[in-house]
């Protein structure tokens, strides 16, 4: 394969890393619920259209695995083409060790250009006592790895990691729907030469018009988003901001103001951090069932199924686990009946639906 296409969107030095790659990469999460066959097409035709930055995971199943079927066959020509982060959840040396040689096996490579500790809780450092972070320099010495990144989803875990000096790249939720505190860490990361990967860049599926997700992206010079693709014509309207990418008009800001005035504020990014539900609750559909009856229409949101789903909120024992395990510090419960509540209203015919 040949990428050598003239890209007309802006290319991102990625911090200290060396990394330069278009403002416009792969999220390979929602790759895992592609067939095997399909991913490899959407990969590979994501390469040929001037895609150079793929992010995955141990945590995604299969997404490495299909990565590395993609392009490992194309390897060691190629391999300087592409830039392949991925991560770890592993809490011990022994894990992180185990972690990082399937993620090479899968990924068929010999390294990995950033290795990243995957929704940390802690700002891992060298001395600290777990390991973890000697892990990363051990990898770096052998080769395994090119450079150290940590991925966050608390807002203030993520200033302290940009702040210590220890990470060449921090990946934090970053959408026009960021708050004035998140846009205040990709300054950070900015003037501390941290390069920012911006995950949730549709917020979770909220966000409807990739135009104006990509135009708002393109504020911000030190940012690398990574748009989550699952099929192929999803992969097609990215690719064409390749060579047309969108404006961040006067026209295009007054559309994400008003985006911002009816979303901004409490609601459930779906990412299901929260979960398992000791009752059974789906909470990351559920505690947002609100607007996506409103931004994404289905007329699945409201068939039987969905309906037990939801019905199950009235079981909530108010445990406080989901709570605890938020990142975004959301009250799960009282968020759940909210939704429960214009749920019922929707079904009834009191409240219509766009």
């Amino acid at each position: 394969m040949e990428n050598g296409k003239q890209l007309g969107i802006k290319k991102v030095s990625l911090g200290s890393t060396g990394i330069i790659t278009p403002q416009n990469a792969f999220g390979a999460l929602p790759v895992q619920r592609a067939s095997y066959d399909e991913a490899v097409k959407i990969l590979r035709r994501a390469y040929e259209g001037g895609m150079t930055f793929f992010d995955t995971a141990r945590a995604y199943s299969n997404s490495e695995e299909k990565i590395g079927l993609a392009f490992g066959s194309m390897w060691p020509e190629m391999r300087d083409k592409i830039y392949i982060a991925t991560k770890t959840m592993a809490t011990t040396p022994e894990g992180f060790r185990q972690q990082l040689d399937e993620s090479l096996s899968l990924l068929k490579t010999d390294y990995i250009d950033i290795y990243q500790f995957h929704c940390v809780n802690e700002c891992y450092r060298p001395g600290d006592g777990t390991g973890m972070y000697e892990c990363m320099l051990e990898a770096k010495d052998q080769g395994k790895i090119r450079h150290i990144g940590v991925t966050a989803h608390k807002i203030e875990i993520a200033f302290e990691c940009v702040n210590s000096g220890l990470y060449e790249t921090i990946q934090y939720p970053f959408s026009y729907l960021a708050s004035d505190r998140e846009k205040e860490l990709v300054k950070l990361a900015k003037e501390k030469n941290v390069g920012f990967i911006a995950m949730k860049g549709l917020a979770g599926g909220l966000i409807n018009n990739s135009k104006a997700a990509m135009a708002f992206i393109s504020q911000f010079d030190n940012v690398v988003p990574i748009w989550g693709i699952q099929k192929m014509s999803e992969l097609d309207e990215w690719l064409d901001y390749m060579d047309n990418p969108p404006a961040f008009s006067e026209d295009m800001q007054a559309f994400i103001k008003k985006e911002q005035a009816e979303l901004m504020g409490e609601f459930c990014r779906g990412c299901g951090y929260c979960m398992p539900c000791p009752k059974g609750i789906m909470i990351n559909q559920c505690a947002r069932m609100s607007l996506m009856l409103r931004r994404a229409p289905s007329k699945n949101w409201l068939n039987e199924q969905m309906q037990q789903e939801m019905n199950k909120i009235n079981d909530c024992i108010n445990c406080g686990s989901c709570m605890s395990k938020c990142p975004y510090e959301l009250n799960t419960p009282e968020l759940l009946r909210k939704n429960y509540a214009d749920y019922q209203n929707v079904l009834a015919g009191k409240v219509m639906v766009e």
